[in-house]
């Protein structure tokens, strides 16, 4: 099969690329209107530039307060965006044509199969549809219950429309709230139904659409494939270990969760372990956490959620490949083995490949907003660099401050990273593809450690 499209000889994964950066590059002419913001003023293409990569990046960082800026349209374009980004224009692209009765392309199969990471191309269209359905089921599901508190709060219509917002937003793991004022999601930081279903929909989004599926079909532990099962035991000790590490440094701080209840206390803790898994939301003042929870949260923002899903970061299962080829090594073994399988040479290349690269462009960024944005400690550069890597969306208060340079570098971030990363992924599985065993070198040695 060609590894380039028809037309403009361009890879699959390119053409992902593009075409993310022109869903980007329309709303960001359509946030630039002035009927976007309530003050009837263009709020200047820079701005624009950066909220619209926000928003289809799902990432969270915002330059002017979501609640308060944007108008009804500005708010509905942002949506739109969100989850556009969140699902990809792909899967959006080929529910639309399957409604029109149009049929589907190989080349456009390729492009499904590219944008949700799936291994062949055998029922990608069929996969398609079950994503939508399975999406448009858990948003609704969780705006009925965020509606429980957001309509007897702000009335019927502007309830049920804050209540589908932070739905999307949630699964999408965007990040993305309309509570206004910066305040995000603290003023519910000891509402158990905002809480609960914020969870719900964060930790569903960021656990892949494959392991959604997976599960669903096997309903059987032993019965699972083995990314589902490294997707699940990776989550669950991120999520176990966030959570206490994050109690044990806050639980005396009067500015996060020192003066919490103890229901208010858990329920912040987890929800904490739970945002910095490329949500971003917040319910406690990020900017007030002990320095130690601010380095939790960028390595728990780095790792980010899991392939084929909403989220970002080098993912659960680039982590977990690393982690048991670390430990193989140390048990003496050649190649990586867990659940009693193999873990082929060439993905355990890729995770190692993924991960330097990654932190690589993380660093390159850090250090060059280090000299443009010289009013910022290092740790708060370092915070928002890994946050818009990752697509978070968590900030320690700096993003409106940024420069207008810090802000163009930062929106190339959040492009990279959620388009980078399948990129890279997809190139290098081509090129191993291409070239395995085309030629054997001798073996040379090296010293190591």
């Amino acid at each position: 099969m060609k590894d380039r499209m028809d037309g403009f000889n361009l890879a699959p994964t390119q053409v992902l690329a593009i075409g993310f950066a022109l869903v980007i590059l329309v709303g960001s002419m359509l946030l630039n209107l002035p009927i976007a913001s309530q003050d009837g003023r263009s709020i200047g293409f820079i701005n624009a530039l950066f909220t619209s990569a926000s928003a289809v990046c799902v990432t969270g960082l915002v330059v002017v307060d979501t609640g308060t800026h944007w108008t009804v349209f500005g708010k509905t374009v942002i949506l739109i965006l969100i989850q556009v980004g969140g699902l990809g224009f792909m899967t959006l692209a080929t529910m639309l044509a399957v409604l029109l009765g149009k049929k589907i392309s190989l080349k456009e199969r390729l492009l499904i199969q590219e944008s949700l990471s799936q291994y062949t191309l055998s029922g990608v269209v069929r996969f398609t549809q079950y994503i939508l359905l399975v999406t448009l089921l858990i948003e609704g599901l969780g705006a009925l219950l965020l509606s429980f508190t957001f309509v007897p709060e702000h009335g019927l219509a502007k309830g049920i429309a804050y209540s589908i917002f932070h739905s999307i937003s949630a699964f999408c793991n965007a990040g993305f709230d309309i509570i206004g004022h910066g305040r995000g999601l603290t003023p519910y930081v000891n509402d158990p139904i905002v809480n609960f279903t914020i969870w719900s929909l964060v930790i569903l989004g960021g656990i892949g659409f494959s392991v959604i599926v997976d599960i669903n079909n096997k309903r059987s532990i032993r019965k699972l494939s083995l990314h589902t099962k490294i997707v699940l035991v990776v989550t669950f000790i991120l999520l176990t270990s966030g959570f206490l590490a994050f109690l044990l440094l806050e639980w005396n701080n009067p500015e996060t969760l020192g003066n919490l209840p103890l229901t208010g206390k858990l329920m912040a803790g987890f929800f904490q372990s739970m945002t910095t898994r490329t949500a971003g939301f917040n319910t406690i003042a990020l900017d007030q956490m002990n320095d130690a929870s601010k380095l939790i949260t960028i390595i728990l923002m780095f790792i980010g959620g899991s392939p084929a899903s909403t989220a970002g970061g080098i993912k659960t299962a680039t982590l977990g490949v690393i982690i048991f080829t670390v430990i193989s090594v140390i048990k003496g073994k050649e190649e990586t083995e867990l659940f009693k399988k193999r873990i082929p040479r060439d993905i355990v290349n890729r995770a190692i490949t993924v991960s330097f690269i990654s932190l690589t462009l993380v660093i390159v960024v850090t250090g060059i907003l280090t000299m443009t944005e010289t009013g910022f400690s290092f740790l708060e550069i370092l915070f928002e660099s890994t946050s818009a890597f990752g697509t978070v969306g968590l900030s320690l208060g700096i993003t409106s401050e940024l420069s207008s340079l810090g802000r163009l570098v930062i929106t190339f971030l959040m492009f990279a990273g959620r388009v980078g990363p399948i990129t890279i992924v997809f190139a290098l599985a081509r090129r191993q593809r291409k070239y395995k065993g085309i030629i054997k070198y001798p073996e040379g040695k090296i010293l190591v450690g």
